[in-house]
């Protein structure tokens, strides 16, 4: 199976994230720019969600019209914590959409990713997964939280980020062919620390004002 990733180049998304790479940007305006990039990104990552008809009169005829299918709501995974910030983004333009959340924290000598919480909700089988997280750094938090949700069997499973470094969209498609990746862009790689570079520094830190 030959990997996908989309690398979403519109200009709105592209000067807003500038601005969120600013050192000097606020935490409120870091997290109101996270906001209308994740709307932007969820414009192109839901072009293909399945459509019905339903009859609707509107103040001229009755017509059919084109409507999300009940029954194939997206289901939004948020990565823990930063995940938050595209979430709700992607809420403001989907709030029907169903929600998880996957806790992960990276372990700071290995890199590990270890799972601290999972929630999803039931039933799965015929929803499309849309899994994201700010930063696709070295890419085991991505790799590790896919394949748990994975064991849910969604019908469908895409993931979102903002950045991505090589190293890691390598690692991801090693393991996880078979998800397409959309990202706004792919940076040059990552440091000693496994932090993007260029990047935007800690997204978490970043988004609630945390060091």
């Amino acid at each position: 199976m030959t990997p996908q990733i989309t690398v979403i180049r519109h200009p709105l998304i592209q000067h807003k994230l500038t601005l969120m790479r600013r050192v000097e940007t606020s935490t409120a305006k870091f997290r109101s720019l996270m906001t209308e990039v994740s709307m932007l990104l969820a414009y192109e990552v839901t072009r293909d969600l399945p459509l019905k008809h339903d009859l609707i009169k509107t103040p001229m005829a009755a017509m059919q019209a084109p409507v999300l299918a009940a029954d194939k709501k997206l289901v939004v995974v948020s990565i823990m914590r930063a995940g938050q910030g595209i979430l709700d983004g992607i809420l403001q333009l989907i709030p029907s959409a169903r929600v998880g959340h996957v806790g992960l924290y990276r372990d700071p000598a290995t890199l590990i990713p270890i799972e601290y919480y999972f929630k999803v909700p039931h039933d799965l089988e015929d929803r499309d997964m849309l899994v994201v997280d700010p930063m696709m750094a070295t890419g085991n938090s991505a790799v590790a939280a896919v394949q748990r949700l994975k064991q849910t069997n969604p019908k469908s499973m895409k993931f979102l980020c903002l950045l991505a470094a090589p190293q890691g969209i390598a690692h991801f498609h090693d393991q996880h062919p078979d998800v397409p990746i959309y990202t706004a862009a792919i940076d040059e790689g990552l440091d000693e620390h496994g932090y993007i570079i260029p990047g935007l520094g800690d997204a978490g830190d970043r988004l609630f004002g945390t060091k």
